[in-house]
């Protein structure tokens, strides 16, 4: 048994039995960070603050929300919004709050792409980051079954059939998935439990996989350089100025955390003023409708983060289309097996991935432009399409132009 003495304070007293110390040295103190990064390294960051937000503003808003058919809606729209004092405030900063960590998510995933941040050791990071994608994309579509408006409604209608797999036509599954032939109360408890419980919980522990596949190879930098982290961090530790300037490492916490801190800030700046001036960018008008049936709406689409994927579905068939979306979802976990250059490096020093990277980023948001407009008008239709069809020859060619690519 490991060796006890008297303990002088609380503190002591909990490192002899749990390694406090030792865990704020593995998490903090001596998790070192390279110097040669920007303001986009915070993401990670401002992602884990931005979910502990939903968590706090989901347990208020669970209090009074009604998870039933006949109760859901008017709890959000009524109850919620009316009658609980700052019920306003936790649905406003709720529903701001599952927007933005999308676009940060983005963010972070393309600022990953851009230098290279899934290479060379790197590849667990980057496959656990798209799960996280993956779960906090179930996350959302769960939650926006919610409020049970028109939009949850049909959206929820469109979504689950999808899982007939189009020819195969696997009605019982998409009828197991519901509880029901039509999105009913056995629909909506299914999704309630998996929005405030399992998902959640999953969530959690995906961040902390996360965090932990961070440990070993240590996130990039700007140049890619590879970055003697343990000499680097014995400078550091020197504690003089000189050998401090002369690291190429500084420690998470407190010199890292505070820079951290410092972008968050900003950015719950611009948060806050999205939850009290400009909160109806995260409320679809359709959705203030109670959720009906028999009336369909004039044109059905997800959430702003879907609709990429969302669009490369409608320009093919049936069966084609099922096969298109479901690669959409997976692609970029095959990242740091179809990139075949050897080089870590920011994109602009990589020639035609420079390009590459371009073209896969305006790629993405025009998909994302056309899918919240209906197909009905042809030039749309017609962009829509060539960009799906562009989403997929880029991914092809990948390996190709990566492969060429010269060793630096």
């Amino acid at each position: 048994m490991a060796h006890f003495k008297k303990a002088k304070s609380i503190g002591e007293w909990l490192d002899q039995r749990i390694g406090i110390e030792t865990l704020k040295k593995v998490m903090q103190s001596e998790y070192w960070i390279p110097k040669n990064i920007n303001f986009l390294w915070a993401m990670g960051m401002i992602l884990a603050t931005t979910f502990g937000m939903l968590l706090i503003s989901g347990v208020f808003l669970l209090m009074y929300y009604v998870p039933t058919v006949e109760g859901a809606f008017d709890s959000v729209n009524y109850t919620i919004m009316t009658e609980v004092g700052y019920g306003w405030l936790w649905r406003h900063i709720h529903g701001v709050g599952a927007s933005l960590v999308f676009l940060i998510m983005y963010i972070h995933m393309f600022t990953g792409i851009y230098y290279g941040s899934y290479k060379k050791g790197r590849e667990l990071i980057w496959l656990s980051g798209m799960l996280l994608f993956i779960l906090f994309s179930a996350e959302a579509f769960s939650g926006y079954m919610l409020p049970w408006g028109q939009m949850s409604y049909w959206a929820g209608m469109v979504i689950t059939n999808l899982f007939s797999g189009g020819s195969l036509e696997a009605y019982g599954l998409v009828e197991w998935i519901r509880g029901d032939y039509v999105p009913g109360q056995a629909f909506l408890g299914r999704f309630f439990m998996l929005h405030v419980l399992l998902l959640p919980l999953v969530i959690i522990g995906g961040i902390v996989f996360h965090f932990g596949t961070l440990r070993l190879p240590h996130v990039n930098n700007q140049e890619g350089e590879e970055i003697d982290f343990e000499a680097s961090a014995r400078l550091w530790k020197e504690g003089t100025v000189e050998a401090r300037r002369d690291s190429k490492v500084i420690p998470f916490s407190p010199v890292f955390l505070s820079k951290d801190v410092f972008v968050m800030g900003v950015y719950f700046i611009i948060f806050f003023y999205l939850v009290f001036f400009n909160f109806d960018f995260a409320m679809d008008p359709v959705n203030f409708d109670p959720a009906d049936g028999l009336k369909t709406p004039a044109h059905i689409y997800p959430e702003w983060y879907f609709l990429w994927s969302y669009e490369i579905l409608r320009p093919f068939s049936k069966d084609i289309g099922l096969i298109a979306f479901a690669i959409a979802q997976g692609i970029f976990l095959t990242l740091p097996f179809l990139d075949l250059s050897p080089n870590v490096a920011p994109a602009s020093r990589r020639g035609l991935f420079h390009i590459w990277f371009w073209l896969l980023l305006i790629d993405v948001l025009t998909l994302t432009l056309m899918g919240k407009l209906p197909p009905t008008d042809p030039l749309f239709a017609t962009i829509g399409m060539v960009a799906a069809y562009t989403f997929f020859a880029l991914w092809l060619v990948l390996p190709i132009i990566t492969m060429l690519e010269k060793k630096k």
